[in-house]
């Protein structure tokens, strides 16, 4: 449900009035080959890794490598807003990391190949803390020949 700020409690209001909200250029999409060509990999901001990796904490804006071949009944989610509603991976993991449904779009031809890895962000953090780790990451998805990325914003 979407509020306004007048309609939120009092305190709440002020501290999203707050938040810096950083604005963005616009960046016109790339050319490229047919999807039915592409590499593609995975790149969720659930807060998933896989049972027994190292959690996200509060401002990190590091990534956990999830492999492809990852059964989803060992992916956890420890994203640490309490406002954070967990129904629906809870539910169908394919809400918050589409595996499945990649896997499907391979199969039947619509995409070429999925990545070997797959990664997941905690979008909890301000964006300039996750700078040094999408910088990093892009090497990662090159050296894995991904051309495509499914951005999956949870």
């Amino acid at each position: 449900m979407v509020k306004r700020l007048g309609d939120m409690p009092e305190v709440e209001a002020r501290h999203l009035a707050r938040i810096e909200c950083p604005t963005y250029e616009d960046t016109p999409p790339l050319a490229g080959k047919p999807l039915a060509e592409r590499r593609v990999a995975i790149i969720s901001t659930a807060g998933l890794h896989r049972r027994g990796d190292r959690p996200f904490r509060p401002g990190d804006g590091s990534y956990r490598v999830i492999p492809g071949e990852t059964p989803g009944a060992d992916l956890v989610m420890s994203h640490i807003s309490v406002n954070f509603d967990r129904t629906g991976f809870q539910q169908d993991l394919n809400v918050a990391f589409p595996i499945d449904r990649l896997r499907e779009l391979v199969a039947d031809g619509t995409v070429g190949s999925m990545a070997s890895v797959h990664y997941s962000f905690m979008g909890a953090f301000p964006p300039e803390a996750a700078r040094p780790h999408a910088e990093h990451l892009s090497g990662l998805l090159k050296a894995d020949r991904v051309d495509a990325a499914l951005l999956v914003p949870v």
